[in-house]
């Protein structure tokens, strides 16, 4: 069994990280008795550093706990660090994906890894993810787009070639969503994170760049977000307005079989829809381990799906 959607956090990260402190705007805080201390990062998005994060053996003792015998890490989201000057991004960039690359060759029968590159620099993020695959590592996660620009603007471009050329897996992580409206009751979390995902991945499908880069393999977190349980809406605009339809070779329900999805929705139901519609080989499972809101443990029904895209590397 597999789950496709886990982060960890390695050491030397965690000694970049201090060293670096001042730079970055580290901040570590004890805000609740009981737990482990939050870190934030530039005054965003804080969260607890458990030790499931940080602890290479307690990391895979949990995973096997529960019949998991092949785990994908990927890096945090919040060390993505795109807010920064690229030299600092691809400084934690180099130092994260060497440390995962090394744990991953180790422990092979059991993990594989995912990179972080340096988004804000895209040329240079092409050289990250090749570099990074060179390592064996089996592509990257990447966040849903940078300083309002959406991951199909031509900004992105070099980046997205050499994703292809490498026939890379690219796991597209929301950020925390910046809607002021979603500021009360975590909806930022709740119904935010799913958003920037719907967002990302419905105007990748609408730029007709899944045709242009086919030999991608894009993973959406979460089920994909909102986007195809709204598909019908994209199909009837693809009927009724040519600018939905003019970059598109069929019809948008038919794209979303060109992306895989993880399986981290809590609902049976609702996975059942997708794996419906998209097809069970299109699905991971994924646990998003060990944040608060993780799906413990993957739905692991639908498992040919995480052997089928590890294969394909």
């Amino acid at each position: 069994m597999h789950d496709f959607h886990t982060h960890f956090i390695p050491e030397e990260v965690i000694d970049w990280i201090k060293d670096q402190r001042s730079i970055i705007n580290a901040s570590w805080e004890k805000k609740i008795q009981d737990k482990e201390e939050f870190l934030s990062i530039n005054n965003k998005w804080a969260f607890e550093l458990k030790q499931e994060f940080t602890n290479k053996s307690l990391y895979l003792k949990e995973q096997q706990k529960l019949g998991v015998d092949h785990s994908v890490v990927s890096p945090i989201p919040q060390l993505f660090l795109y807010d920064f000057p690229s030299e600092i991004t691809r400084e934690l960039v180099s130092v994260y994906n060497k440390s995962l690359a090394k744990w991953s060759q180790n422990h092979s029968q059991q993990l594989s890894a995912l990179s972080t590159v340096s988004l804000n620099h895209p040329e240079t993020a092409a050289q990250d993810l090749r570099d990074a695959m060179n390592m064996g590592l089996k592509g990257a996660i990447i966040g849903p787009g940078l300083n309002g620009k959406l991951l199909s603007d031509t900004f992105f471009t070099p980046f997205w070639e050499e994703a292809n050329k490498q026939k890379a897996i690219i796991f597209i992580h929301p950020l925390l969503c910046e809607d002021q409206r979603l500021n009360q009751r975590m909806m930022t979390n709740l119904i935010g994170v799913p958003w920037e995902t719907t967002i990302t991945a419905t105007d990748f499908l609408l730029s007709g760049l899944l045709d242009t880069y086919n030999d991608v393999k894009i993973l959406l977190a979460h089920g994909g977000g909102f986007l195809p349980y709204q598909i019908g809406r994209l199909n009837k605009g693809y009927e009724m307005w040519s600018l939905v339809a003019k970059n598109l070779q069929k019809e948008p329900i038919e794209y979303l079989k060109d992306f895989w999805y993880d399986s981290v929705l809590w609902n049976s139901t609702s996975l059942e829809y997708l794996a419906k519609t998209v097809g069970e080989d299109r699905i991971v499972p994924g646990s998003d381990f060990p944040f608060d809101l993780c799906e413990w443990p993957p739905a692991m029904q639908l498992a040919n799906g995480a052997k089928s895209l590890l294969q394909s590397i």
